[in-house]
């Protein structure tokens, strides 16, 4: 182990929001895969936290983590209200990609397990196109059901086997927190990376919201007039408690 100094984190409603920006994220991954340390990722916006206020298993892993990146611009502005004014938003996509182009370069192999059949497949492709050098060593996209004991022993062997450092997680929250958890320990590779949507955005299947969108905070509403069936329930319920919430426990620096 090294004597580097832990990164700070941001309590935000009992999460600790690691008090980073991309070079900071870039940097301590680099750490963990040239000292052999083996940790995983959880990219973070208003839903995991609000999901974890309704599970406090969920907060254990979140803040379990090696990061937990500020994925939205709320969680940027948390910080910065608690003193943490170099953060800046880590957001799951182009933290993949920032790692991925680092991996290009030093030699580091990734596995992409998640998204629907034939996205992982697809995404491969896509990546490799975009960058010469990139070492993607195997893809796997789960069932819907929960694996048998016997099928998630096989896929570690697969994943383990391929001699993959970096493991893309894409299940959406909060089941690839979960999936991280309860796979740490088990896997070799020195970073799982839980990114969720990041799958469909890079593999070109979702259209990503404009940036100046993102850096108002407003992406959430861009998804929406994309998927509303699937997230208007998400956003109707998790904007505004969030908001409530954090009216009367205000963000901590850690």
């Amino acid at each position: 182990m090294s004597g580097q100094t832990p990164i700070r984190r941001v309590d935000v409603l009992g999460v600790g929001i690691s008090a980073i920006n991309m070079e900071m994220a870039l940097d301590e991954v680099t750490r963990w895969v040239d000292e052999g340390e083996r940790h995983y990722v959880c990219v973070t916006g208003v839903h995991g936290v609000m999901e974890s206020q309704r599970d406090p298993e969920l907060v254990r892993i979140h803040n379990g983590s090696g990061l937990t990146t500020p994925d939205g611009m709320p969680m940027v502005w948390a910080g910065r209200r608690a003193g943490a004014d170099w953060m800046s938003r880590v957001y799951g996509p182009d933290l993949m990609l920032a790692v991925l182009a680092r991996a290009a370069e030093r030699g580091w192999r990734s596995y992409l397990y998640g998204g629907n059949d034939g996205v992982p497949e697809l995404l491969a492709d896509k990546l490799l196109a975009r960058m010469p050098g990139l070492q993607i060593v195997g893809t796997y996209s789960p069932p819907f059901r929960p694996l048998t004991p016997d099928e998630d022993e096989a896929i570690i062997d697969k994943i383990n086997s391929s001699g993959a450092e970096l493991v893309w997680v894409g299940l959406s929250t909060p089941k690839q927190e979960r999936w991280m958890a309860a796979h740490a320990g088990r896997l070799n590779a020195a970073a799982m990376f839980g990114v969720g949507a990041a799958f469909d955005f890079h593999a070109g299947l979702i259209p990503q919201a404009p940036p100046w969108l993102q850096r108002h905070g407003l992406e959430w509403a861009y998804r929406l007039t994309k998927e509303p069936r699937r997230l208007w329930r998400r956003y109707l319920r998790n904007n505004p408690a969030f908001l409530a919430r954090i009216a009367t426990r205000p963000p901590k620096l850690r």
